[in-house]
């Protein structure tokens, strides 16, 4: 029988499309309309610059309202599968990516920063569309997607002290610079996720009591969640027209920052997907467990460096890459995940006797 692939709607279908296009409006607008940076910088307040931050806020709530956080209790049922998931999403996912961002980009102390704070953030929206066309267990992803975004909110900041201001000088990489304390992290992470998170929340639960969860699955979702794509490439817009003539000058950056992303989406995958295996995971909750594992949360990565380091920094432009190389990246993974459907947990079929064989 042939596998059948679930198909994305006409805007995701062509999300790397449209990111590549926004890429080249921003770069078109910073490098031929040399007054476009002041106009946007005059919307900002210290290093935050609000039509962005707003953006962002934005960008965020449609994935966090999909989440039905009553599912969380379902993963205890599945003690094995939990532990490898936390262990691997959230010990030695942003170890590798530590370790990847100060061997690929030692030289380029910005970009390893931004890298290093993509590493700490696991996806929470992304990989719903990727768990969806691979087929893979909803409800387990809705429950991971839960227990990470809540670890977010209250470790995030943690995870951030410790690998640039604690991991970083171990590894012989001094003179940063990065005066960042716990308290601006936690600041920005609770304006960033918190806020989209408390409004998810409060809409979610609102809407189903006093509407009905038909008219939420059937019209509210479906009305909000193109605002996710509008929200990230207005970032994008945004953020590359800042810093056109860079990526002129510089466009070997790009593939710079892009190498060890590739690297981690591939060992994070294919990790995740033998170890889950080989405690007896099915397909449906393997697929779940490494897409899961294998994304980040680039929205929540790029409020970040915008919030700590500021909108010019090399921290935000290493981040409004990573969807850009996540995109088609995840997209081959899908494949690769029904390969592995095909090679790992196809059986042959039951072969019957006839009256008359």
């Amino acid at each position: 029988m042939a596998l059948h692939k679930k198909r994305l709607n006409f805007l995701d279908n062509y999300l790397t499309l449209w990111i590549f296009l926004a890429m080249i409006i921003g770069v078109s607008i910073g490098y031929f309309i040399s007054s476009s940076d002041d106009y946007i910088n005059s919307f900002s307040s210290g290093t935050t610059n609000i039509p962005l931050a707003i953006g962002l806020i934005v960008m965020m709530y449609p994935p966090l309202t999909k989440i039905d956080f009553s599912k969380i209790p379902l993963l205890l049922e599945k003690p094995k599968l939990l532990s490898v998931s936390f262990l691997i999403t959230w010990i030695v996912g942003p170890f590798l990516m530590f370790l990847l961002a100060t061997v690929f980009l030692k030289e380029y102390p910005e970009y390893m920063t931004g890298l290093i704070i993509i590493g700490i953030a696991p996806c929470i929206a992304m990989v719903i569309v990727w768990n969806e066309l691979a087929e893979g267990n909803r409800e387990l992803t809705a429950g991971l997607i839960g227990i990470n975004s809540l670890l977010q909110v209250f470790f995030f900041s943690l995870y951030a002290y410790f690998y640039l201001e604690i991991m970083l000088p171990l590894f012989g990489i001094k003179g940063l610079a990065l005066n960042i304390s716990v308290a601006e992290i936690a600041i920005t992470v609770g304006i960033y996720l918190g806020i989209p998170f408390a409004l998810a929340v409060i809409s979610r639960y609102t809407i189903k009591k006093f509407i009905g969860d038909k008219w939420f699955n059937q019209k509210f979702i479906p009305f909000v969640s193109p605002i996710t794509l509008i929200a990230l490439l207005f970032t994008i817009v945004i953020m590359f027209s800042l810093k056109g003539e860079m990526i002129v000058d510089l466009p070997m950056d790009v593939f710079r920052i892009a190498i060890p992303l590739v690297i981690f989406f591939t060992i994070m995958f294919f990790l995740m997907f033998f170890v889950s295996k080989k405690i007896g995971a099915n397909y449906r909750d393997a697929v779940a467990l490494s897409f899961t594992a294998s994304g980040n949360n680039f929205e929540l990565a790029i409020a970040v460096s915008i919030g700590v380091f500021g909108i010019n920094s090399g921290q935000a432009f290493a981040g409004v890459i990573g969807p850009l190389v996540e995109v088609p990246a995840l997209i081959i993974l899908v494949n690769v995940a029904f390969w592995l459907k095909q090679k790992y947990y196809s059986k042959p079929p039951l072969v019957t006797k006839t009256e008359n064989s």
